[in-house]
């Protein structure tokens, strides 16, 4: 402790020791030191001299600082000194800090010298972050030690977690690239790091901001660890406590974050989108109209915003993912609230265009976006539309030059893909809808068209261009615009001054020689007349047109005139590319034959090249947005880009072919054209048969449904009619009995008659239900004589022909089926009329039986006996019906068991015979075997017998084998017996 006093203490006698003598006696008393107070003073002294001797702390003592992190993780103390010396080492903003301070110094002092000073500073600054750099590589050099620093920012202690948040920001500032790779595969890394945004204390915080913002650039796998930790529920928490667009630098820090995690990264905006966080984007752009409340840090917060906004809704996303952002920004109420913002007063020029801007991608493509934005007004009186509002500001040569390029795009996104309000617009230029009385969109185009600034030239003809773009209805009718130049000279139509312009050149004004100007009007033409003959037409029948563009294109013009000759070769082949022939004069072989002789065919194709290899051209290309640095640079539109990589091929092939191939060419249009006409007829013919046919297949299943429908209803009605037969014969047996009795007649006629009437009913509802049937079938008759009529009608083609012979046979056996069902009917009736006729001689009989049994009765008073007797006659026979009906229900139930049985007995006889059937074929098939191979052996036989005596007559002793088989198998010839008479 006295040698470490003595170097941190006051004036020691002897000389003193330099800096890098100092930092080693201190690293080695942190290395040596056995005493946890020995090292913290040391390292407490080496972070007091880590700023000053930079290097000579980074080179000796980085390895002892590490050691430190990993061996006293118990005290908080000297952890804290070990981070913050580390942080010295690593980080530039501190030396930076130093220099700038220095900097306001010296020059109070040396006038004369700032320059040499700040070339110094520059150099100084570049040493320090290649510094940086340096111990930054020594430092990760074992991942570990990372790892490590992510371990230790899970202590709560600010002593601890604050420099160890700065050290990770400055690591990643440094080789972020390499520190992302170690964090990404660190086991809960990201997550520790997500943890901080949840820490009560701001400082720690606001810092983690900084640090989530270095960890997430251009890393796509961390963006979406990050978003699935609940980054946006935190961030959107902590700008709406910080206040939201009147908040300070945090929000600030928030929305770069959010910026990072959003953009390019299509996983991360569908989670955005899908946890209704665009809802809560909102309440950001509630602003008022009160212009006092706009401060800086409110306009960056602002600005932030705003970009967060269209990076949700870029041109460059998925279409499905931006179109569902846009209906998303509609029902919230955010589309709304933006236009409020552009039609607010006292608003910034920044925020303004960056608010036209943003309005211009959530309306794009999307046609309830972009006719909500057509019904918007501007507060004003009277109340004019909010296009009109911003056309007025993109011709008006005295508003910035950013803010006419955002007005260009918010018209170019307004008409994409929005025919509807390509025709609102080119509405306002017709004669029959022009008002005198106020302002409208297509005068303000037509004035900016003709006006003296180039800039409003060309943004106006790029305007109208998309009004007419792949849409050709508009180019049809903007043909009928027509335009008064002076007073007492009749009007010209809109495409004949365009030309004129072009034409005139020097004559009018100087404006046709203004190559921005001569570039926008090229540009309208040829969108105006690509893909539209008529207008050709209109544009050739100007005699001056075609001479004007050989001129152009034939002339050794300077490199600014380049771009102005590739356009006319555009315009010059479009006009051949897509004409009719209508004009004599400017057939399309004409027109070929004119650029071979006088400009040459290679000559107009390198003419035309000149648009695509502009230097201008590609960056145009690349986005739809015209994003320009200055107004000269402004000549190309991207749509208009797309157009000429359509046509430049086509106009190429076009001038190089001859009029044999063009002819071999429309013949071969045509014949296809037929053909397809023809594939489109049988294509039509096939669908109607096949409709037709899937209803007659329709027709003919509901048929066999009713056909079984039937069929189960007559199988019960045979099972009621047998039951009813069977009750009949027992009262009929019940009657016999009870004429012969004598003393119990009424008792049985009363029971009798109860019965008989019950019959009745039922016999009545069995007639009701056959009549009813009768009905059905004579229906379904006439149906079937209609399904007939009709397939018969519907055979013509060979396919449906035979699905309608099927149907046909399939309709003849439900008649078949329905005459067998119409003759057990008929066999039921009858048997209900027999039954019928049989009942009323029952009754007659009954009615008979009183008479005849009321005159004993009347003679004298019937004995006490004889009652009893007759009572209990009455009671067996009682007793004997009820017995009768319980052995008819139990015989109805054997007979039930017993067609059951009898079914599965039939089913198993069919089995049995079907294996009986394969059996007998085995064994006809064995027998043909069996014949075979006798014949076989025959023949083997008496080949034996040839060779034998073939040998015999050589003189060859030769065994008889026959002999030997006889003796070894004395059974062979009974065998062979039995085998033939199975034969």
């Amino acid at each position: 402790m006295n040698f470490f006093r003595g170097v941190m203490g006051g004036q020691a006698a002897g000389p003193q020791p330099s800096g890098a003598e100092t930092i080693q006696k201190l690293c080695d008393r942190v290395a040596s030191s056995t005493l946890l107070e020995d090292r913290r003073d040391a390292v407490r002294a080496l972070k007091s001299l880590s700023k000053k001797y930079r290097m000579e702390v980074g080179a000796q003592a980085m390895d002892h600082l590490i050691n430190i992190l990993q061996t006293d993780r118990s005290d908080s103390e000297i952890l804290g000194y070990a981070l913050d010396t580390l942080y010295n080492i690593i980080c530039n903003d501190e030396e930076e800090e130093q220099d700038e301070s220095e900097d306001a110094v010296t020059p109070i002092s040396v006038a004369g010298k700032p320059k040499s000073i700040s070339t110094a500073d520059e150099s100084a600054q570049k040493q320090a972050d290649d510094l940086g750099a340096q111990f930054t590589d020594q430092f990760i050099q074992d991942p570990e030690h990372v790892t490590l620093l992510l371990a230790l920012l899970e202590e709560f202690d600010f002593h601890v977690r604050w420099p160890g948040v700065k050290l990770l920001t400055a690591l990643l500032k440094n080789q972020g690239i390499q520190v992302q790779g170690i964090i990404l595969v660190s086991p809960m890394g990201v997550s520790r790091l997500m943890d901080l945004l949840a820490d009560s204390r701001e400082v720690i915080r606001n810092d983690g901001l900084l640090l989530l913002q270095q960890l997430t650039k251009t890393n796509a796998a961390i963006q979406k660890i990050v978003a699935f930790e609940n980054a946006f529920e935190r961030l959107l928490d902590i700008i709406t406590e910080e206040g939201s667009s009147d908040g300070g630098i945090v929000v600030e820090d928030c929305l770069l974050l959010l910026l990072n995690l959003l953009k390019n990264n299509s996983s991360n905006q569908n989670f955005f989108k899908e946890g209704s966080y665009i809802q809560r984007m909102k309440p950001w752009f509630e602003v008022g109209d009160d212009n006092s409340g706009w401060s800086a840090q409110k306009v960056t917060n602002l600005h932030l915003m705003l970009q967060l906004v269209r990076v949700m809704v870029s041109p460059v996303n998925p279409p499905g993912a931006t179109a569902s952002c846009q209906k998303s920004m509609y029902q919230c109420g955010l589309l709304q609230q933006l236009c409020t913002i552009l039609m607010a007063t006292g608003v910034p020029a920044d925020i303004l265009t960056e608010t036209i801007n943003t309005v211009s991608e959530v309306i794009r493509g999307s046609q309830v976006n972009q006719d909500y934005f057509a019904s918007v007004n501007a507060p004003s009186n009277p109340p004019r539309p909010a296009i009109v509002v911003l056309l007025m500001s993109m011709v008006n040569e005295r508003q910035p030059f950013v803010l006419r390029c955002a007005v260009l795009y918010c018209f170019q996104c307004f008409l994409y893909k929005n025919q509807k309000g390509q025709g609102e617009i080119v509405a306002t230029l017709l004669p029959s809808t022009i008002d005198a009385n106020c302002i409208s969109a297509g005068q303000l185009l037509c004035g900016g068209l003709f006006s003296a600034d180039s800039l409003s030239n060309w943004c106006a003809a790029v305007a109208l261009a998309h009004a007419l773009q792949d849409n050709l209805t508009q180019k049809e009718q903007l043909l009928r615009v027509q335009l008064a130049t002076s007073l007492g000279k009749p009007p010209v139509s809109l495409l004949q001054q365009c030309t004129n312009i072009l034409s005139q050149g020097d004559k009018i004004n100087r404006r046709g020689s203004k190559v921005q100007t001569r570039v926008g009007l090229l540009m309208l033409l040829c969108t105006w007349i690509s893909n539209c003959p008529i207008a050709v037409t209109h544009f050739l029948h100007n005699q001056e047109n075609v001479p004007f563009l050989t001129a152009q294109i034939s002339e050794n013009l300077g490199e600014d005139e380049r771009l102005v000759q590739g356009l006319c070769a555009l315009l010059l082949g479009i006009c051949i590319y897509y004409n009719d022939n209508s004009l004599e004069n400017y057939t399309k072989e004409k027109l070929k034959q004119l650029i071979e002789k006088r400009i040459g065919k290679e000559n107009f194709v390198e003419k035309l090249g000149f648009i695509t290899k502009h230097e201008l051209y590609s960056r145009a290309a690349q986005k739809p947005q015209p994003i320009f640095p200055s107004p000269e640079q402004m000549l190309f539109d991207h749509e208009f880009t797309k157009l000429v990589k359509e046509l430049e091929g086509m106009i190429t092939k076009a001038v190089h072919k001859s009029s044999e191939e063009e002819e071999k060419e429309e013949e071969v249009k045509k014949t296809l054209e037929q053909h397809d006409n023809i594939v489109t007829q049988y294509k039509e013919l096939i669908r109607e048969q096949d409709a037709q046919v899937q209803q007659l297949k329709e027709e003919v299943s509901s048929m066999s449904s009713q056909n079984e429908q039937m069929q189960s209803t007559i199988t019960q009605q045979l099972s009621q009619i047998q039951q009813h037969r069977d009750q009949y014969n027992i009262l009929k047996l019940k009657l016999g009995k009870d004429n012969q009795s004598q003393g119990d007649g009424s008792h049985m006629n009363g029971l009798q008659t109860e019965e008989l009437t019950q019959l009745r009913e039922e016999v009545e509802e069995l007639r009701k239900q056959s009549a009813l049937l009768q009905t059905q079938l004579g229906d379904k008759e006439a149906l079937i004589n209609t399904l007939k009529s009709e397939t018969a009608q519907t055979a013509d083609g060979s396919a449906a022909g035979s699905e309608n012979t099927e149907l046909l046979q399939v309709g003849d056996r439900g008649f078949i089926e329905l005459e067998a069902l119409r003759s057990q009917v008929q066999s039921q009736s009858a048997e209900i009329h027999q039954l019928q006729t049989e009942k009323q001689d029952m009754l007659k009989r009954s009615e008979a039986a009183p008479l005849s049994e009321s005159v004993p009765g009347s003679d004298g008073l019937v004995d006490a006996g004889k009652t009893a007797e007759l009572e209990s006659r009455l009671a067996a026979q009682t007793t004997e019906l009820e017995r009768l009906k319980e052995e008819a229900k139990s015989s109805s139930e054997s007979r039930a068991e017993l067609e059951q049985q009898l079914a599965s007995s039939t089913s198993t006889v069919a089995i049995l015979q079907t294996e009986k059937a394969k059996l007998q074929t085995e064994v006809q098939e064995s027998k043909k075997e069996q014949d075979d191979l006798l014949m076989l052996l025959a023949d083997q036989d008496q080949k034996i017998h040839a060779l034998k005596q073939k040998l015999k007559d050589l003189g060859e002793p030769v065994d008889d084998e026959d002999d030997l088989d006889a003796k070894d198998d004395p059974t062979d010839d009974d065998d062979e017996d039995e085998d033939e008479d199975e034969a």
